[in-house]
């Protein structure tokens, strides 16, 4: 994504951005200090923003904010390709302790390890996501 998305995204483009990542996060069953975590925002932020994020607030328009956004759609869209009869697997998929991560589930090695680990989920389910730079 782009330094600034709202220089190409309109404002209602970025709530629904928002609104969407949003519900891939509340799918994934995130608690309100995951989704703070995953998205890097503010440790204090309170859980009436993340309803304003869910509403019609876009997310703050940040490199890292955005960064992290363009990984979580890859994931997703990871997760639904690998299970397409299936949608339910991905969520089960991403909750379930996995040896690749030292049995920790992908949804701790994104809260955990920050960028570094929502990369390499998107890394291990993506295997077109960073083609080039192998």
């Amino acid at each position: 994504m782009p330094d600034k998305m709202q220089a190409i995204y309109t404002e209602k483009e970025r709530c629904a951005l928002a609104r969407g990542v949003m519900n891939i996060l509340d799918q994934w069953g995130l608690n309100s200090e995951q989704t703070i975590a995953i998205l890097n925002l503010p440790e204090k932020t309170p859980n009436r923003m993340l309803r304003r994020y869910r509403n019609n607030t876009p997310l703050p328009d940040t490199d890292e904010v955005n960064e992290r956004i363009e990984h979580i759609l890859g994931i997703a869209d990871a997760l639904r390709t690998t299970y397409p009869h299936n949608p339910s697997m991905g969520l089960i998929w991403i909750k379930q302790r996995n040896k690749r991560f030292r049995s920790r589930t992908p949804v701790s090695v994104m809260v955990e390890d920050g960028l570094d680990g929502i990369v390499a989920i998107r890394s291990h389910l993506d295997c077109t996501f960073d083609w080039f730079d192998s």
